[in-house]
């Protein structure tokens, strides 16, 4: 059996051509790569046996102007590394935040991207359908997951926009 210890340096070793960094994490393997690298190093981990997406999530670092992007990974079909949870992140600009989408590389990434996009307003270019999916546009507007949004009082009647809602969705 693989130790986590063992399993982070054959990780580092495979994406070493992609500048690869260990932030302190815990329960998991955090490995961080420059956002130009991001498809790159998630062809690499799938090679090595990582075929699943469990979520995708964000931070955001208001005073450095960046979110932090992660792609929370495990395997359904390697016992070995079923027992791992390894995290591939990146930082991309808050002032104009653009991803590259890992749906190409892992469909089960979909629907964790749209909700990176509707929470942060984080763009995942070449997502095959990046529209919202939970919210309505109004309050999707609003970005609720930045720490800069004000939440409002339930009798300041922030708007619903049902219809707009009902108009983004195919069913």
């Amino acid at each position: 059996m693989v130790t986590a210890e063992e399993l982070q340096k054959n990780i580092l070793e495979a994406l070493k051509d992609y500048k690869p960094q260990v932030e302190p994490s815990k329960g998991y393997i955090d490995i961080v790569v420059p956002v130009e690298h991001l498809v790159d190093a998630a062809k690499k981990l799938k090679d090595m046996g990582f075929d699943h997406v469990i979520s995708v999530g964000a931070v955001d670092y208001p005073a450095k102007k960046q979110f932090k992007i992660m792609y929370h990974l495990t395997s359904y079909l390697n016992e070995d590394l079923s027992r791992f949870m390894v995290s591939l992140s990146t930082y991309v600009s808050r002032d104009n935040p653009h991803c590259p989408s890992l749906t190409p590389v892992w469909l089960s990434a979909e629907f964790h991207e749209r909700e990176e996009y509707e929470m942060f307003g984080i763009t995942f270019d070449g997502h095959p359908d990046l529209r919202l999916l939970l919210l309505t546009p109004v309050v999707a507007a609003l970005k609720p997951l930045r720490k800069d949004f004000i939440v409002k009082e339930e009798s300041d009647n922030i708007e619903a926009d049902y219809e707009g809602f009902k108009a983004t969705k195919w069913w």
